[in-house]
């Protein structure tokens, strides 16, 4: 039996798309094929799965531009290899609530989870509209999985002192198929997989072996949609039914294409998107350093597993 390299794989436990790719790399043999035996950890969000990665508590992790940006300014230990997904973030309100777009948030408050590509988001769209955070709109902390008890406990135009949510799928589309919300924003977030340094510098092949995986993965969803969906409903705990997992995932071309096409690498466009963002962390004081996005990707390992 030959001996197979162990990795540490941290992923985001309430995360969709992203946690079914996870649990096809926990369930099926993709990993053994590329010599490597996975050891996972879960967490709710990107902040707390930063903590870990500069912990050295893991060795990949699978996160947004958000919550990568955030790390690689405080830590130069780690490397984009490829791209994760596409997902989405939205800003939802109430049915009954009279808010119709993000201008109408002024003097409002606006709860979301901190640290997370919904919140820059979120930011972004008031600016965008007009609005400065902060003065204008009253924003809160609010983690993601605490979300659905606030829903679920009004039925009137606003959650107690909270008029708007901000938050990353599944949960927005969970409410969304239940309609206990009405989205006012939409928005796309390119998403990545990172890898230690000091990892790869221990296991060079590691990050090509483990891109061949995350491609396999990428391939046993597209064939076995309703496992996977059912895995990540086992393990994360989330009351979602299939319906919402499918339009989570309907933003990712990856489950749209054939198993040749699957693309791990970034557009131009995504390269921009991820800029954009860090720009606009660094320019409000989010992080300590402008990250150079693009200069913190590493595609090389792409090359070497023959992937695109």
């Amino acid at each position: 039996m030959r001996n197979l390299t162990s990795i540490r794989i941290g992923w985001q436990s309430t995360w969709a798309t992203q946690g079914q790719i996870t649990e096809v790399l926990k369930h099926t043999s993709v990993l053994a094929k590329n010599n490597l035996l996975g050891n996972f950890f879960g967490f709710i969000s990107g902040a707390p799965l930063n903590t870990a990665a500069l912990a050295g508590q893991v060795d990949v992790l699978f996160t947004a531009d958000v919550p990568a940006a955030t790390l690689l300014s405080k830590s130069d230990n780690w490397v984009i290899i490829g791209r994760l997904m596409y997902n989405r973030v939205a800003i939802y309100v109430p049915p009954q609530s009279p808010i119709e777009n993000v201008s109408a948030l002024r003097g409002k408050t606006v709860a979301m989870p901190f640290g997370t590509a919904a919140q820059i988001m979120a930011l972004e769209a008031e600016e965008s509209a007009g609005l400065t955070p902060g003065i204008d709109v009253n924003n809160i902390n609010l983690p993601i999985n605490e979300q659905a008890f606030l829903v679920n406990s009004s039925t009137t135009a606003k959650w107690g002192n909270i008029d708007a949510l901000a938050g990353f799928d599944p949960t927005p589309a969970i409410f969304q198929e239940e309609n206990l919300t009405r989205y006012i924003y939409t928005g796309k977030v390119v998403s990545v997989i990172m890898m230690s340094k000091s990892y790869i510098a221990q296991h060079p092949r590691a990050p090509e072996e483990f891109l061949r995986a995350f491609n396999a993965a990428y391939v046993y969803y597209q064939s076995n949609v309703t496992q996977a969906n059912q895995w990540f409903i086992d393990d994360s705990g989330l009351n979602v039914i299939p319906e919402a997992l499918n339009m989570s995932a309907s933003i990712e071309p990856n489950l749209n294409s054939s198993a040749s096409s699957i693309r791990l690498g970034f557009l131009p466009s995504d390269y921009k998107s991820m800029q954009d963002m860090a720009d606009f962390m660094y320019s409000n004081n989010m992080i300590s350093e402008n990250v150079n996005m693009t200069g913190s990707v590493n595609l090389q390992y792409l090359s070497q597993a023959w992937l695109k």
